[in-house]
Parts: C-alpha cells; structure tokens; sequence
C-alpha cells in the first residue's frame, strides 16, 4: 500500500489540443512493473468478476511485476485478443479497477491498481519487441463462418471461430476495417495502427476479409446462406444516430457525432494535405451531450480549428456518463463545459446555415430510474450562445439495415436483436449476434465477451447441430 500509484506521462495540453499524436504516452517499463507490483494478489480475485472476457488479472499482474511482459501478454491473450485497445480505451474503472481491493482500501477507485495501463504496456512491449502469438493450428472443419462487421465484437467471433478451424469471411461495409474502433475513436485516443495490427493478426489466423460489402444491401443473410455459409454473425453496431428533434437541427452546420467523427478519423479530414474529405471547419462549436462521443467530438472540434468548443450538459458533472479521464483531458485543452443547460433550438440565418443556439438553464430533482436526478428546466432561463456549428451527441441506435432485410429476425422495440442469453443465436437457426446490435452502444470489451459467447455457440452449432 505504501507503493506510489503511478502517473501516466502525457503530452502538454496545450500542444496536444492542436495535434493528433496520443495525448496518453505510456507507461516506462520502470513504471509498469512497479504498478503492477502494487497488485494485492487476493486469492479471491475480485477484479475479474469486473471484467467482462473474464481475464486472470492477478496472474498477468504478478508476471509484469518482475519485468516478463511477454509472459504476461500470454495470459492475457487467453482470454482478450484486443489489449492495446482495451488497455486504451475501456473504462476500467467501471469494471475490473472497481472491486481491485487496494482502491476499496484507500477508498478511491482512481487509486486502484492501473490494470489497463499495464494491460497496454505489456501489449506495446511486444509489438515493439517483435513479439507476437503464433496462431494455433487447428484441424479444419470444412465449415464456413460469415462474420457481419468487423469491430470488437465481430474480430472476437472471427478469431475464435478461425481457431476452431472453421473457414471465416469478414464482411465490411467501409473501405477500412475496425469498426467503431476506427470511425468513432479518435487517433489522439487510439492510434489506428494499433487496430490495423490487430487485423494483421486475423489475416495470419487464415480470416479473409472483404470491404465495401453492405450486408443488407450488396447482399443480404439469406444470401449468405444460400451460398455456402454455414453460420452468420451480425456484429453491425450501434451506429444509427439520435438526435433531440428540436427545432434548427436540418440546418447547415449541424451533424451528428457519427459523421462529424467518421469524416474526422475514418476519412481523415484532419489531413488536408493528403484528404479531399469535405469538412465544415467551424470556429465556435457546440457539442450537446455528456459521454465518452461527446468528449470526442470536442475534443476533435479543436483539432480542427475551433476557437471555441463548448460542451452543453443538462445534468451536473457528477452524473455526466463520461470517463473521468476524458473529461479531465477536454478540460485541460480548453473544452467549455456548460453543466445544467440544454439545448433548446437552433438558430439560423436566411442561407439555412447555423448562427446560435438558444439554450436553457436547468436543476436537477428527484433521481430517476437509472438513480441520476432527473433534470428540471428553469422556466424563463433562455439564454442565446454565439456558434456557427453543433454537434449532437446524444447516443446511437442499433443499426436497422439487417433487421430491415431479414425475414424472421426479431428484435425488440429498441431495434437491438434478440439473441440467446448462452449462445447469442438469434431467431433464425444458424444465424447469431452480439455487441452493440445486441447491448445498445456499450464497451468494446463487453462487445468482446458477446463475440466470445457467440463464437462458443457458433461451434456448438456447427458441430452438433444444435
């Protein structure tokens, strides 16, 4: 317990909020031994019933303590086949860091034991160290796996169905694979070649892969059932956006976050010297919500040249869905946040493009079902804040092409698809889902253990019939 927590070297907010190199360094190997070496090894180990992949975490921290990362890496990759992502951009503090008893001891869940950073720096080691897993040979099934997507969810299926010698195809709609890990993190968070090397490793698994196939459109399930697939995985995400239908919102210069950070990371409209992305370069920028997408977005709106970021908030910090971490940074590259206002409409000049946004103050009542205080707006508190663009963050939806495509496909009234609890087949025999179709926009390991679960079910059926 007398052992220091360790601090992550960064990048100087204010050079950073005009580049986008990782704003997070990494740990040292110094560093990441001793963090690791802060673990308490609780034979009960709490921290797994945390994590949803179910990592031996006691076990992969006591191997970085004394300095075998590639040992540790081992071990991880039992059971996650995404650490540098997961190290990055999972919110440990909401799962495995949460019941780690030395945070419980010092009553602090930041003081727990760093199990990503380490996670991360283990995985950083042996991609700079040449060091990679040989992909166990399996004996071949003669079965052939369609997988929908390629982000978490959809890599997890692929490469366990790829390990029990089944012959796996990827079909991905864009012209880039990684899914959400590539048009919805941002390069200052997740650095694409990290999910590139990931992808190499399905392609040294014998995982093929094909881009600019929309399933749904180019063909559909039926399609793929017909000609030669014995089972399909649907892992397309949640990547329909919300907005609050408010008045002003088909004006120009208002975007939901999906575009405004698919053209930012995926199209790389940042690189002007090498893209013809088209983009709105706004130079007062309103991003209206309080998670992880909106910290992104605001934090890339000045990236791209804003002089003014301003984060609209109706709850106060305390109940803002957003990692502690990422609020943190976009403060300290000068986001405003405008806690307790909501955005009530959208001002516009004669040429239908944005020139303000009229907001209104609120306070915060009685908790509401999810346990937050429900939101309560001032009567009479309209107030006008001067921008040319708004960005609306407010959650995604679960992808509605392949339930709109499938016959017999039933989901529920969110659009999510409804699957097996133990094997995540769907209504139709043979097809199965997981990640965000299935949860609603979540974590990327939970979408993880749903690949996982599903990629069991997957050999189960194939295998048995059942």
């Amino acid at each position: 317990m007398a052992i220091p927590a360790q601090t992550m070297p960064e990048q100087d907010p204010v050079i950073r909020a005009r580049n986008m190199n990782e704003v997070a360094l990494g740990y040292s190997a110094e560093q990441a031994k001793c963090e690791a070496s802060r673990c308490l090894q609780c034979p009960t180990k709490p921290c797994m019933r945390g994590c949803p992949v179910a990592i031996d975490i006691p076990a992969f921290l006591k191997k970085a303590a004394t300095g075998d990362f590639a040992g540790a890496l081992e071990i991880i990759r039992k059971t996650s086949l995404l650490p540098a992502v997961c190290g990055r951009v999972c919110p440990q503090e909401k799962q495995c860091q949460k019941f780690c008893t030395m945070g419980k001891l010092l009553k602090d869940v930041e003081k727990s034991v760093a199990i990503g950073r380490v996670e991360r720096f283990c995985a950083d080691f042996a991609a700079a160290n040449g060091i990679s897993p040989t992909p166990a040979p399996a004996a071949r099934s003669g079965k052939r796996v369609a997988v929908i997507g390629t982000g978490p969810a959809s890599i997890t299926c692929a490469a366990e169905c790829a390990r029990n010698g089944h012959d796996v195809t990827m079909f991905e709609a864009f012209h880039k694979c990684g899914g959400v890990l590539v048009y919805g993190i941002p390069e200052f968070r997740l650095p694409k070649s990290i999910v590139q090397r990931e992808i190499d490793g399905l392609k040294q698994l014998g995982v093929k892969i094909e881009t600019n196939v929309c399933i749904g459109r180019t063909l559909k399930i039926a399609d793929l059932l017909q000609n030669g697939f014995d089972a399909v995985f649907i892992g397309t995400g949640a990547g329909l956006p919300k907005f609050m239908n408010i008045e002003g919102e088909n004006l120009v210069g208002v975007f939901s976050a999906n575009e405004y950070l698919t053209r930012a990371n995926l199209m790389r409209a940042y690189d002007e010297g090498h893209a013809d992305t088209p983009f709105w370069h706004g130079k007062r920028v309103a991003v209206l919500g309080g998670g992880n997408v909106a910290m992104d977005a605001s934090r890339m709106a000045l990236r791209l040249g804003a002089e003014e970021v301003y984060l609209i908030y109706r709850r106060s910090l305390a109940e803002m869905p957003a990692r502690r971490e990422e609020i943190h940074h976009a403060k300290e590259e000068g986001v405003k946040f405008l806690l307790l206002q909501n955005a009530k409409r959208i001002l516009g000049n004669t040429e239908g493009r944005v020139i303000g946004l009229e907001c209104i103050r609120y306070e915060l009542g009685e908790p509401d079902k999810s346990g937050r205080r429900s939101p309560i707006a001032v009567p009479g508190s309209e107030f006008t804040l001067d921008v040319d663009t708004v960005v609306v963050a407010v959650g995604n939806s679960s992808n509605p092409l392949i339930p709109a495509t499938t016959e017999g496909l039933e989901t529920n009234a969110h659009g999510n698809i409804l699957v097996n609890s133990e094997t995540n087949m769907t209504s139709i025999p043979g097809v199965f889902a997981g990640g965000d179709i299935v949860l609603g926009a979540a974590t990327v390991i939970l979408a993880m253990g749903e690949g996982r679960r599903a990629a069991a079910g997957i050999n189960a059926y194939l295998t048995s019939g059942k």
